[in-house]
């Protein structure tokens, strides 16, 4: 995987899965991080016995370099629709110094499965594969179909769809995370048929909410677009001229924090909507919060859900397909990038019926405890 010493919930996931792995197996977790950066307590891997190997791709000549951007540029401009030209587009893209290197890296390891953590390390796994003597391999994308192939994708787009899944065809499982990608991927290409896991919990959780603290919470990175707490400050500012009594925490970290910060102090809601840095003890907001809130334009499973569910809360949440599989009519939707809605059902949340909904949180969390997750992981493994 790319980082899992830095903070996401891809990493703690990730961690959560190969802690519980590690109680029968020899677990070794590849990663691009600095080792000198490296933080065994973040999200509790100095529990278990891993293994951590730090993997640098060496640098590829100009002349090299050159004739492969030429034809992954042609495949990308044409985009040629058969496997043999999306393997001519795997190897150009993934220059063979780059190929050797993560090829005798993997080697070395002597695996018997290896997963590749996102799509594009899936698909590298899938170039690289018959140099793997055999090994399993298995793709696990944790992002949902429309935010990697969208046409408004941050990730990959769709000029690169059909290759990826010519590429995820080649790989002994590809896992997603919630039935409804499954259902578009098999829609896109009949021969794909990948396998749905969902993410466990994985925080053992707090105190559960009593229901009287008038806060609504949110957790995530604060990163470009993705979670959608600009639309949620948004949402609040408006929900906050008739209602005088209610509180936003948003607990994260990233890159568009000075910009929520713009508009908190724009609307005036500085003492009202509080930002907070991100922390090992999230337990403690979901325990002090009354109501939790997604408002995020895309996810490829809404882990924070099942967190916030745990801890008794009602949820929320824009009406992604993940989070209707996960919460069913449970959740309080609105419609995905709609402040006007969103402020609507904030209102709504503050008159439900609280103890009912609380009870029904229970229940549905207890569907995605890693014991029931990692019988599915060991299977395919």
């Amino acid at each position: 995987m790319d980082s899992v010493f830095s903070i996401g919930g891809v990493q703690r996931v990730t961690a959560v899965i190969a802690k519980e792995l590690a109680r029968n197996c020899h677990v070794t977790i590849v990663t691009f991080d600095d080792p000198g950066q490296q933080d065994l307590t973040l999200y509790g891997l100095d529990e278990a016995k891993i293994e951590f190997r730090f993997f640098s791709y060496p640098k590829v000549g100009r002349l090299h370099t050159l004739f492969c951007k030429a034809y992954s540029a042609f495949y990308r401009k044409y985009q040629p629709t058969s496997q043999w030209t999306s393997d001519l587009y795997a190897r150009s893209s993934f220059p063979s110094p780059l190929r050797n290197a993560l090829i005798r890296e993997l080697r070395q390891g002597h695996y018997d499965a290896i997963v590749g953590v996102h799509a594009p390390l899936a698909t590298r796994l899938a170039t690289v594969r018959p140099h793997l003597d055999g090994c399993r391999c298995i793709g696990w994308i944790h992002n949902s179909f429309e935010a990697l192939f969208g046409p408004t994708s941050l990730y990959i787009g769709p000029d690169r769809q059909r290759h990826y899944v010519y590429q995820f065809r080649k790989l002994d499982h590809t896992v997603v995370l919630c039935e409804h990608d499954a259902a578009v991927y098999q829609a896109y290409d009949p021969a794909f048929r990948p396998t749905v896991i969902y993410n466990p919990l994985t925080l053992v959780p707090g105190t559960a909410s009593q229901g009287n603290s008038k806060r609504f919470l949110a957790v995530g990175r604060f990163s470009h677009r993705h979670k959608g707490f600009d639309l949620l400050i948004d949402a609040f500012s408006l929900f906050a001229e008739t209602n005088k009594d209610w509180v936003l925490d948003i607990v994260g970290e990233g890159p568009e924090e000075e910009l929520y910060r713009q508009k908190i102090a724009g609307y005036g809601l500085q003492e009202r909507v509080l930002l907070h840095p991100f922390t090992n003890r999230i337990q403690d907001y979901y325990s002090q919060a009354q109501v939790y809130v997604l408002s995020s334009r895309w996810e490829g499973f809404g882990l924070v859900l099942v967190e916030a569910m745990a801890h008794g809360l009602p949820v929320v949440s824009s009406d992604l397909p993940t989070s209707l599989e996960i919460m069913g009519s449970f959740g309080i939707y609105f419609r995905n990038g709609d402040t006007e809605q969103l402020a609507e059902r904030l209102t709504a949340a503050t008159q439900l019926d609280w103890h009912d909904k609380s009870t029904e949180a229970f229940a549905i969390a207890r569907r995605f405890s890693i014991e029931r997750i990692i019988e599915q992981w060991h299977r395919i493994l």
